[in-house]
């Protein structure tokens, strides 16, 4: 019992390290669990060790024999590891690499062409997908701003009811106000140029009075009428 104590404290100081060991009821189902689980973690630990060591083995062999292959290769063309410059390792390199994100069978350019056009036709596709997309959204914006101003016109009437306002106060009724008012204003014109020669006159003649009489009282009547369209608007 004492051992298998020692066992369990000692392999819980090594799961928490640094933090404090959680307290814990020491009988003997307790103990007897705990010493399962350490059993159980170092057999698991030790299993892990011995495939990292395997892991690592294999690695150098693996290294150790392509470094062995690229030498009967070079050896092959009439090369040497020391005869390649740098520039030219590095371009080796980056075509191993560029083979091996393109999933060819080998470098030639046989087998570049075929994958570089299809990775091309995928670009295409993408881009060619991507404007459709963008389309569809502006034509999606379009759309909700067109619904979102026949809403607003929709709920303007009952906003100005609610309110106590005129229907006539509606943009569109405001503009047209605006163009009856510039009509009048244009109208307004003439009668200002019909009425100049009269103001000369003297005012003892009757026919020049009621000629002027008759100027003023139809342009106060369009004034009238155009104040009241200019209060509206």
């Amino acid at each position: 019992m004492c051992e298998k104590i020692s066992k369990v404290n000692s392999w819980l100081s090594e799961v928490f390290g640094d933090q404090p060991v959680p307290h814990f009821e020491v009988n003997t189902r307790t103990v007897d669990i705990l010493f399962q689980l350490a059993q159980s973690s170092e057999a698991r630990c030790r299993d892990t060790a011995l495939l990292s060591e395997d892991l690592k083995q294999k690695a150098s062999e693996y290294q150790a024999e392509g470094a062995h292959i690229r030498d009967v290769l070079l050896q092959g063309v009439g090369l040497s590891c020391s005869s390649v410059s740098k520039p030219t390792s590095d371009y080796l390199s980056a075509l191993v690499d560029n083979a091996m994100v393109l999933g060819v069978r080998d470098t030639s350019l046989g087998s570049f062409m075929p994958a570089v056009n299809n990775l091309t036709n995928e670009l295409l596709e993408e881009e060619k997908s991507n404007r459709r997309l963008e389309r569809e959204l502006r034509a999606l914006r379009k759309r909700l701003g067109t619904t979102l101003g026949c809403q607003q016109n929709d709920q303007m009437p009952a906003q100005l009811v609610s309110r106590n306002m005129n229907k006539s106060l509606t943009h569109q009724a405001i503009v047209q106000l605006s163009e009856e008012a510039t009509a009048l204003k244009q109208e307004i014109i003439p009668l200002k140029n019909k009425l100049k020669p009269y103001m000369d006159l003297s005012p003892s003649p009757s026919l020049a009075q009621v000629k002027i009489e008759e100027a003023k009282r139809e342009l106060a009547a369009i004034d009238s009428q155009l104040q009241m369209n200019i209060d509206l608007v």
